[in-house]
This record gives structure tokens, sequence and C-alpha cells, in this order.
């Protein structure tokens, strides 16, 4: 995700409430297709779970297969967001990653108690988005410089869980998720503060900024919640 770099409003009367329109247009715009997209992740969640055609994606294969489509589709919305067929590709994107998702729901509902595992990570997940959201109309500092250390974090998360697919350690799995819990929701805090503030204007760019937050932190949870929480029968 890269840096964006807030900017500053120093006009006065009607070109003011021009920017603040503005604003608040983006912002409603992506609350509106963040919703939608939810309704392509579940789709494609329910058919990898019903079907099993994820259940074979596992290690190397598993990761080239999620890397490949994640990075080909986000490429695919940079170059499409500014047309009509941004929010289209979008939407597969969000499918995708609603197929890739499958599995370790399959592997959660495995479990006794899975349906109330998902339910409490999909609860807790959007209790995080509540409680960012709120922060992010109250907080008045500048959170732009928050990107490069996110970045980084992101970074350094995404080379563990690669290593720990082939390691394939329960604990590290669990530390992981537990910092992508932090990284991802502060995630969610900067991308809405960017909004809020005209550091990003394009609706669909905050649209998938956002949807990976979303994303990030409910699997960690929903993770975390398998390791701790599953019972067997």
């Amino acid at each position: 995700m890269n840096e964006r770099v807030t900017t500053l409003d120093t006009s006065h009367g009607y070109g003011l409430s021009l920017d603040q329109a503005q604003r608040q247009r983006v912002l409603r715009n992506t609350y509106w297709l963040l919703a939608l997209s939810l309704i392509p992740t579940v789709l494609g969640a329910w058919l990898g779970v019903a079907t099993g055609i994820t259940r074979s994606l596992t290690g190397g294969l598993g990761l080239i297969v999620f890397l490949g489509g994640a990075f080909g589709f986000m490429f695919a919305i940079e170059k499409t967001k500014n047309s009509g067929a941004g929010v289209p590709v979008l939407l597969g994107f969000t499918f995708f990653m609603g197929l890739m998702l499958s599995r370790l729901i399959a592997v959660v509902l495995g479990f006794k108690n899975g349906s109330e595992l998902v339910m409490t990570a999909f609860g807790g997940t959007a209790g995080v988005f509540l409680v960012m959201a709120s922060l992010a109309t109250v907080i008045k500092r500048d959170l732009s410089g928050l990107g490069k250390w996110l970045f980084v974090g992101a970074l350094v998360l995404m080379v563990g869980a690669i290593i720990n697919v082939f390691v394939g350690s329960t604990a590290g799995m669990a530390a992981i998720s537990v910092a992508a819990i932090g990284i991802f929701s502060a995630y969610m805090l900067y991308d809405l503060k960017q909004i809020i503030d005209g550091g990003e204007t394009n609706y669909i760019s905050a649209t998938l900024a956002l949807y990976l937050d979303l994303f990030n932190v409910f699997q960690s949870l929903l993770a975390l919640l398998g390791i701790f929480g599953g019972e067997r029968d």
C-alpha cells in the first residue's frame, strides 16, 4: 500500500464547502462499495466450502495461487479505478478473496462450535471497524506519516507468513495473527483518516484499502479462535 500525502485545504467560504462535500461523497461511496464487496466475498467463501475447490491449495501451490491472483487483481484495480470497469474488477477480486478464505473457514467449521467461531470473528471485525471509524472522526492529528511504518510492518508480516507456510508452526501462526490484527487495525484507522482528510479521493482505491484491512483482521481473528477456541467432537 503506497503512502499517501494529505493535502491541507486553506481555502475559505464556498471553496471549502465544495471540498468538504467531495470528501463526504468519497467516504459515502466507499462505505457503499465496501458493503457491496462483502456479497461476492460471502459467495466465494460459500462456493469454496461447498465444493472443496481450494482444499488442494496447500503449501507452496496455495501460496503461489493466492499471491498471483491477489496481486494480479490489485494491479488490474489500479489500472481501472478511474473507469467503469473499476467496480466489477474490484468485486471480482473480493470473490477471489472469499474463495481463498474458504479453506480456513472449512477448517474452523469442522469444529463442534465452528459456526459460533465464524460469527464471533465477524462480530469482532465489525467491532474493530466501528472503533476505528469513530476514532478517525475525532482524531485531529495528521496521521499520514504513520503510513510508511505500517507498510514496513505489513511487509515484515508478509515475509513471516510466507516462511510459516513452509514451517507449519501453530505458535508461529498465532503470533502472526496477533500481529496482523494490530497492524491492520491501525491501517484501518490510517485509511479512514486519509479519506476524511482528503488524502484519498478515489473511492475504489479507498474501498480496496479498507477491504484488505477488514479481510486481514477477520482472517487473523478466525485463525486465533480456531487455534485456541476450537472444540473437537
